[in-house]
Order: C-alpha cells, then structure tokens, then sequence
C-alpha cells in the first residue's frame, strides 16, 4: 500500500459513484480528500458499530453537495453501509441520496444541501454539549466531553446564515466546535474572485473564532492544525485549508466542470493514471480497509465511556438517572398525571388574554416540568413571552442558563435550534412574530424533513398586531406552514387550548410544531371535560345543535367571534355547529368518521379565520365559503383592521345566511 492509497481510495470511491450515477459532485470530494482523512484517521472519535453512541464526537457536512466523501467515510470506516450502497448512490430509496438525508443508524448526522445550514446545525450540537455539560459534568467524571467537527465551503460563507451563526457560536466561546473551510475559490459559475472577495480570515477573527491556515493537501498541516484547535477551549477554531477541487484530475482540476458533474470515463482513466491508482471501479485492497476500519477502536472508545458512566452512576446517582432520561429522550416521571392536574387549573382559571400571554403561563408549568426544554427569542422576548419563571439567561458566566438570547437571526435560530434537536438530551423552542417565519423557512422545512420534534413560537399572528402594519401582519404564512408535510401547526382559541398545544409539542417524537399566539386578547371559552379531551383531536364541536343548518369553523382568536355569530344566528332561528379548529393538520390525521362526526358533510361549512383561506379547501365542499383574507394588511389599530377586513359578527352572519339561502 502506498502513502497516499487511504486518501485516494476516497477520491475515486467519490468518483466512481458519481461517475455510475451519471450524476453529483466529485470536486469536493477529490479536494478534500487530504483534510478527511486527517480528521477522521487520527481524531474523530466515534463506534461505527453504535451510531448513536452519546459521547461521540459530531460530524457534519455543511457543503452537503459533497455527500460522496461523507459516504466514502462511512463505508470505510465500518458503518452500515455497504459497496452496493455506494453504487447505488443517488437511486430511489438508496442509503445514499444526492445530498446526506439525516440517518444515525448510518452514521449521517444530519440532513444538508442548502449551503451555510449544516454550520449552523454544528453551533447547534455545540451549544447543546456545552449546557449538558455545566450540567451534569463533575470535576472528577465528566460524561459529557466531544466535539463538533464541521467541513463548510465557499458557498455555506457566502449565504447569510453563516454570518448569524459563526457570530453567535464566538459570542459564546464554542471551544468545542472546530470547523473545515475548503477554500477552492470555486462554485457554480466559476472563479468566485468576480464576486466573493471576502477576507474570511479577518471575518472569523472579528467573530472571536480562533482562525488557522494552512495547504488543504498536507496531511501533516492539517493535523498540527486539529490539534491547536483541539487545545483551545475558549474560543471556536476555523481552518482555513486551501484545496484544488477536483484535485488529481489532468483536465478539470481548478475548474468548475468538477463541480457539479461526473468527470467522464476518458478523464477518470487519466485521474487513474495521474494519482497512480490501480484498481478497478469501486476496488479497494482490503489492505485500505484495514486502514480505514475504525469497528474496533470505536468499540473501545465507546466501552471505556461505558465504564465511566458506571463510576459516574455510583458516584452521583441522581444526576446519572436524570442523564440517561435526557439521552433515552423520555419525558420525566409524573409529566402525565402533573400536566392533567395544570389543566384542569388552565381550565378553571381561564380568563381573557392574548394568547401569547397564555403560553407564557404554559411555560411557566412545562420548563418547570421538563427541565431539557431550551428556550429563545430571536430578540424579541418580552414580545414573545419565551422567559418562564424558572428560567436563566445563557451565557459564558452561565453555561447551563435555559434561555437563549438568539438577537436578530430568526433563520440562524431555527437551523441552530435543529442541530440541538439532532445532538439529543436537549429540546428547544424557538421564537419570532409569526410574520418572520419567511426568514426561518428553509430551517423549518428540515426540521419536518428529518423528523426533528423541535417547537417554534410564532406570535402576532394576523393583522389585528395593528398599527405596525402590513410589512409585520401575516397573510399567506399559516396556510405555507399547513403545507409543509410532516409539521403539526397550532392557533390556539385560549388558555386551555394552548396548554394542550404546548403539550402536543412537548411531546412529539417525530414532528416538529410550530405554535401560533396572538398579539391582541382573545375571549375565555367555556368548555366540557369531554370538550378539553377532544381538543387533542386538532379541532372538535364546541357548539353542536340538533337538525344544524350550517357549520362554523374557526381557530384561535375568530373562534369567539363564531360563537357570537352562532347565538345571534339561533335568534333568527338558523341552528349553526360551532367547530374550534386549534391544529388543522392534527385533525386531518383523524379517521374519516370522527372529521364527519365534527363537520357535518351534508351541511354548508362556512370558515372564519383572519389568513388566507387556501388552508381550508381540503375540508369544505365546492359551494362552501372561507372569510379570510387574499390582501396585505393595512396600519391602524388592531380593531379596526378587523372591522375593515371583515371580520365582525355581522359579517360572519351575512356569509352563513348566504350558504343556506344558496
């Protein structure tokens, strides 16, 4: 075996799999071959043989274009992940798709692709080894000790939130995080001298990153470089490793024909004969294997973490039990029973309040109650109401504080918030005005693509905000957050309605929530013991009259404004359902049988909501109406907007006396 086999055999693994593809990224992979191996030869510390192992050291791929090299890694180094899964790369439900897709039992730690989000997942896990680690870590026995590798290019430096996150992880002194940057000078369309000319070096410095330079090629540079990075604890490490893309290949190394594309069987020949590598496609000596095969030292790492743990059990028993909860992701002893008892007080001291006001009385009983819930603003915290009573500020003077000033990065927030989720025994929410959540989409979006059970507060929830006008009132972004597959949304009527919500978010195993809060009050709504047991059910009868003419639909703060219209319509004898609709995706997941025992199908269905209608449509009938709104907001005050828009009794009247004269 020669010196430079190991790290070959990761170039043309990358190749050959992109080349039987026909498709992907080779450039990266050839470039970074050096850099890999470095990493991953003599300081990653993880057991191929339990992916999931706590204390292993966290490893992503933020230039996720790249997935060949992570994959090449993973087979070599003994993950399950075999030859086949390789040559299979980028086929229909392979193990081994385009962009890495989030799958621990492989070794991927998280989904990647849309560039700069997979650094900010790395802040993320960093973040969360530092509170677990203020908390349970002992002079003596320290369970909770790694660190968060990261490899990034120029493309994740040029989208913005990088900038939210490099700034806030050296704010708070990441020493723990040590990221990769492969500084080819190549994207897309080129040379990027045209148009990113930043010096990133001094970028990072004025960050409070500890920044180092050196060749992306030599192997001894880059582990001189990791070990520096390993020794400072104060401060987040960049290295800066200059790299050829596509390196090794005669024709289109330096270029960005090696960017995106296969390299073409006359040059993989030539790259064969340049980087004197002999062996057929996908043909590695087991001499290699031997090299890369990290089953046994991974096993070793994982059992002497193993023994610790049992020191740390005798040692401090309490503090164990409620570790190994965190890590086993269970909710703590009694939430059940303690949670039936604060809603049943939610429901005997309802009153009239905004329902931002409300979820702050909701956190105030689950942070309490579950201590990993990590909460945040995205400056906005006395808006948003994100500070319980018994939370603290993070800080470096207060590592293990549960609330998290995340200043103005409502994206930065919601992509770092994903990488806590991914590193585990952390569950964080987040928060903004809901109208904000265009910022925060993308990260939104992998949360509920990789399953993530993260919780995003979104307050001021419709145009009744008021006089900061149109550029801060939400039309179109309830029914977007609708549509994203696997996200559960909530807008709550009131109190009772949003500590089930909390509660539904506290919950989940496998889907994110995202809760939605008013700014204005909202009415205390009366309710059964049978009615607070269907709410969990995402929308239930409130008022239900024998022989309905018509049904009403709200949620959240329109639902008083149903029942209102309901009694007035009784009066002029006109028998109308009232139906609460908290989470309309929740009750789209119900039997068949229960959504016609809620909503009479023979009977019109008129729907009040202060949004855009396009949600409804899948629940109403052609003939079937929605008062909603398909403008931009307006500035004055809240109650005047409502009027303006529509929404009063004597509209919602109108709208249901027009369906049964119809």
């Amino acid at each position: 075996m020669q010196q430079k086999d190991p790290i070959n055999a990761l170039r043309f693994l990358s190749i050959d799999a992109v080349q039987k593809a026909n498709s992907g990224h080779p450039g990266m992979p050839m470039g970074m071959a050096e850099i890999a191996t470095a990493l991953w030869s003599n300081h990653l510390k993880h057991n191929p043989l339990n992916p999931h192992w706590f204390n292993r050291d966290r490893f992503v791929l933020s230039n996720g274009h790249g997935s060949m090299l992570l994959y090449s890694l993973l087979h070599l180094t003994g993950y399950k992940l075999s030859i086949d899964d390789l040559k299979d790369f980028r086929k229909l439900k392979s193990k081994t798709p385009g962009h890495p897709e989030y799958d621990l039992d492989i070794g991927v730690e998280t989904t990647t692709g849309p560039l700069g989000q997979g650094i900010a997942n790395a802040v993320g896990m960093a973040i969360s080894e530092k509170i677990l680690a203020a908390e349970f870590n002992e002079e003596d026995i320290k369970p909770i000790d790694h660190y968060t590798y990261a490899f990034l290019g120029d493309g994740c430096l040029m989208e913005g939130i990088s900038h939210e996150a490099c700034s806030f992880a050296g704010t708070h002194n990441l020493g723990k995080l040590i990221c990769f940057y492969d500084e080819n000078g190549i994207s897309i369309d080129g040379e990027i001298k045209n148009w990113f000319t930043d010096d990133s070096v001094q970028r990072f410095d004025s960050y409070g990153w500890q920044t180092i330079c050196v060749d992306g090629h030599n192997s001894d540079e880059i582990n001189k470089a990791i070990s520096k990075a390993k020794n400072e604890v104060s401060k987040p490490s960049m290295i800066f490793c200059k790299t050829t893309i596509g390196f090794g290949s005669p024709n289109k190394s330096g270029t960005a024909d090696v960017h995106g594309a296969p390299l073409g069987a006359e040059e993989v020949i030539k790259t064969r004969e340049a980087l004197n590598w002999h062996y057929g496609e996908f043909e590695i000596p087991q001499e290699i294997y031997d090299f890369w095969n990290f089953t046994e030292k991974g096993a070793t790492l994982n059992s002497e973490w193993n023994e610790l743990l049992k020191s740390y059990e005798q040692k401090f028993s309490q503090k164990s039990k409620e570790l190994q909860r965190r890590i086993d992701g269970d909710l703590p002893e009694g939430f059940e029973s303690n949670f039936k008892d604060f809603l049943s007080e939610c429901d005997s001291k309802n009153s009239p309040m905004a329902t931002r006001k409300a979820s702050k009385a909701c956190l105030d009983f689950f942070v309490k109650q579950v201590p990993e819930l990590i909460g945040g603003s995205a400056d906005l915290t006395p808006s948003n109401n994100t500070f319980s009573a018994s939370s603290s500020t993070f800080s470096n003077e207060n590592p293990s504080g549960n609330h998290i000033n995340y200043g103005v990065r409502e994206f930065g927030m919601s992509a770092i918030m994903n990488g806590m989720v991914l590193h585990g025994g952390i569950k964080p929410y987040g928060a903004t005005f809901l109208v904000f959540t265009d910022y925060a989409r993308n990260a939104v979006r992998l949360s509920a693509l990789m399953g993530l059970p993260n919780i995003f507060v979104y307050t001021h929830d419709s145009v009744a905000l008021g006089e900061d006008g149109p550029t801060h009132q939400p039309i179109e972004h309830i029914v977007t957050l609708r549509s994203t597959p696997n996200l559960n949304n909530w807008r709550p009527a009131d109190l009772v309605e949003t500590a089930v919500a909390w509660k539904n978010a506290v919950c989940s195993k496998i889907t994110p929530t995202c809760l939605i809060f008013s700014r204005q009050g909202t009415s205390a709504i009366g309710r059964t013991q049978e009615q607070i047991s269907a709410i969990e059910m995402g929308g239930y009868l409130l008022k239900e009259k024998k022989d309905n003419d018509i049904t009403i639909v709200a949620s959240g703060s329109e639902v008083q404004l149903a029942l209102d219209a309901a009694k007035e319509l009784e009066n002029k004898s006109i028998n109308a359902n009232v139906v609460s609709m908290p989470s309309l995706d929740i009750f789209l997941q119900q039997s068949s049988e229960y959504q016609k025992m809620v909503i009479d199908p023979h009977k019109p269905v008129l729907v009040v909501e202060c949004a855009h209608p396009n949600s409804w449509y899948k629940i109403l009938n052609r003939s079937d109406k929605v008062l909603g709104i398909e403008t931009f907001g307006e500035s004055a005050p809240g109650g005047e907007l409502l009027e303006h828009f529509g929404f009063n009794k004597e509209k919602v009247i109108q709208a249901a006396k027009s369906l049964i004269d119809d």
